[in-house]
C-alpha cells in the first residue's frame, strides 16, 4: 500500500514578482517509489519549481504592446506631416485641427458597438479585421491626391484602430490574474508613448529625406506585417495550444476571465448610468485630451511658438514621450509589486490614478514657457504623471465591469476618450487662430484635468465590480 509523505515545499516566484499557489501545489512534490513495500512513497521539493509555469501570458502582453506601437506610428504620422501638408494642400491651422480630429470621429462612433461586438465575437476575430483595415488606411493616405482623400483615409484609420485599446483591455482580463494586470496593461499603454518618442523623429527624418508619402507607405507596410503576426500568434487562453494547464489555472485563480460560458449580465444603458463608469469616463477623458493635444500639436508648438527648426522640433518632441514611456512602465510595475506585497489593491490603484493625474496639471506651466527647455520640462512632468496613471486606468474596466461586460465598459470609457481626442486638436486650432498663442490651449487642458481628478474621487469611488442589473439563468 502506497502512502504520500510531504517532506518539503517551495515557493514559486514567477513573472514579475508574482507567486503562484497553483504552481506551488503542482510542483512541491517529486515522487520516489521503492521496491520495498514497507517504505512509503515519499516526496521532495523539485529543484526548479518555476519550470512548471510558463510565461505565455507575458508573450501575449508584448504582442499587444507591439500592435499599439505600430498603430500609433500611423497616428503620429499626421502631426509630423503638418508643414508638408500645408505646402502640398495649403491647409490652415483650423483645417489641420479638423483633419487631426477626423480619425477620432469614426474611432469614437465605433466604441460602443465595438465593445458589444468584442464581448460577442472575441478579441482575435475583431483584432484581425481591425488590423487589416488600419493597414489599408495608411496606404490610402500615401496615395491621396487631395485633402478630401486624406480625410477619408483618416476616417478609415479610426474605424480600423477603434478596437485596439478595448480589445487589449479585454485580452489582459483573459490572460492575467488581477494582481499582474497593472504591469501587463502598462506594456501596451507605454507603447503608445514610445511610438511618439521613436516615431516622430524617425518618421520626421524619413519625411525630410523622401517626402511625406513615403512615411505613410512605411507605416502601412509595418501594419500589414503586424496583421500577419497577430493572426498567427494570438488566441484566447482556452484556445491557445501553447498555454500549459498550470499557467491556465494560475490565471483563473485570481480573477482571470474566460471567453466561454459568460453571458452579458448588464445592458449598455445600465452600464452608462453607473457612477463608476461615468467617473472613469470623465477622468480618462481628461487624460486623453492632454494626450491628443500633445500628440497632434507638440511639433508645431515647438516649431512655430518657440522658433525651433523643423528637424530639431521632431527630435525634441521625443523627449517628453520617452519620459512618459518610463513612468508608464514604472507605475504599472510598482502598483503590482505593492499589491503583491500585501498593500490594499484599491488604495494603491486609486493613489496612482489620482496622483498621476494631479501631476498632469503641470501642463499649465507650459503656458508661461519662453524657451524649449522650459516647455519640455513642464510638458514632461505633465505627460509623465498622466502616463503613470494610464495603465491603472486601462486595467480598471476589467475590475469594475460585471463578468462578460469588460468589452462594453472599456468601449464606454474609450468613447469618452475619443470625444476628448476629437475636441483637443480642433479647440487648439481655434485657440491658436484667435489668440496667436498656445497659452489658453494649455490652460483649458489643465481645467479639464481638475474636473477629471474630482470625478475619480467622487464618482469612481472604490475600485470594485459593479452589481449586474440581472443574473444569467445559469446562476
Amino acid at each position: 500500500m502506497f502512502s504520500l509523505r510531504r517532506i518539503g515545499s517551495g515557493r514559486v516566484d514567477e513573472g514579475f514578482g508574482a507567486s503562484s499557489s497553483v504552481c506551488h501545489k503542482l510542483c512541491s512534490y517529486k515522487m520516489h517509489a521503492t521496491t520495498d513495500g514497507n517504505n512509503p512513497l515519499t516526496s521532495e521539493p523539485m529543484e526548479d519549481t518555476r519550470l512548471c509555469l510558463s510565461r505565455r501570458r507575458w508573450r501575449i502582453a508584448w504582442l499587444l504592446g507591439f500592435g499599439v506601437l505600430i498603430s500609433y506610428f500611423d497616428r503620429v504620422n499626421l502631426s509630423v506631416s503638418h508643414a508638408a501638408l500645408h505646402a502640398a494642400f495649403g491647409i490652415s491651422n483650423i483645417a489641420f485641427g479638423y483633419l487631426s480630429g477626423a480619425y477620432n470621429w469614426t474611432y469614437a462612433l465605433c466604441q460602443l458597438p465595438l465593445g458589444v461586438l468584442l464581448d460577442r465575437f472575441g478579441v482575435r476575430r475583431i483584432g484581425r479585421i481591425s488590423t487589416f483595415l488600419w493597414s489599408i488606411a495608411s496606404f490610402a493616405s500615401a496615395a491621396t491626391t487631395g485633402i478630401g482623400g486624406f480625410f477619408a483615409a483618416r476616417l478609415l484609420l479610426g474605424v480600423g484602430e477603434a478596437s485596439t485599446f478595448p480589445a487589449n483591455a479585454k485580452a489582459i482580463g483573459f490572460w492575467f490574474p488581477t494582481r499582474e494586470r497593472g504591469f501587463a496593461t502598462s506594456i501596451f499603454d507605454a507603447a503608445a508613448k514610445l511610438a511618439s518618442a521613436l516615431g516622430v523623429p524617425l518618421l520626421g527624418i524619413l519625411l525630410l529625406r523622401w517626402g511625406w508619402r513615403s512615411s505613410f507607405c512605411v507605416t502601412g507596410a509595418i501594419s500589414l506585417m503586424y496583421f500577419a503576426v497577430f493572426s498567427k500568434i494570438y488566441r484566447d487562453p482556452q484556445d491557445d495550444p501553447q498555454l500549459t494547464n498550470a499557467e491556465r489555472q494560475y490565471i483563473a485563480e485570481d480573477g482571470g476571465e474566460t471567453a466561454r460560458d459568460i453571458t452579458a449580465q448588464a445592458s449598455l444603458g445600465y452600464l452608462i448610468g453607473q457612477r463608476k463608469v461615468l467617473g472613469m469616463a470623465l477622468g480618462f477623458g481628461s487624460y486623453n485630451y492632454v494626450f491628443y493635444l500633445l500628440l497632434t500639436w507638440l511639433p508645431s508648438y515647438l516649431s512655430f511658438a518657440l522658433h525651433v527648426d523643423l528637424l530639431h522640433s521632431f527630435l525634441y518632441t521625443g523627449v517628453p514621450w520617452l519620459f512618459a514611456t518610463m513612468t508608464d512602465l514604472a507605475a504599472g510595475w510598482l502598483s503590482d509589486a505593492l499589491i503583491q506585497r500585501g498593500w490594499d489593491p484599491g488604495r494603491v490603484r486609486k493613489s496612482v490614478l489620482v496622483g498621476g493625474t494631479a501631476f498632469g496639471l503641470a501642463i499649465a506651466g507650459a503656458a508661461k514657457a519662453h524657451t524649449a527647455t522650459q516647455a519640455l520640462l513642464w510638458i514632461s512632468i505633465s505627460i509623465g504623471g498622466l502616463s503613470a496613471a494610464a495603465p491603472v486606468g486601462w486595467s480598471i474596466p476589467s475590475m469594475i465591469a460585471p463578468r462578460g461586460c469588460v468589452g462594453t465598459v472599456g468601449g464606454i470609457v474609450n468613447f469618452s476618450n475619443q470625444l476628448s481626442g476629437i475636441a483637443a486638436p480642433i479647440i487648439t486650432g481655434y485657440v491658436i487662430a484667435w489668440t496667436h498663442s498656445y497659452g489658453w490651449a494649455f490652460g483649458i487642458s489643465a481645467i479639464y484635468l481638475a474636473i477629471g481628478i474630482c470625478s475619480y474621487i467622487f464618482l469612481l469611488g472604490k475600485i470594485e465590480p459593479i452589481e449586474p442589473a440581472f443574473r444569467s439563468a445559469s446562476q
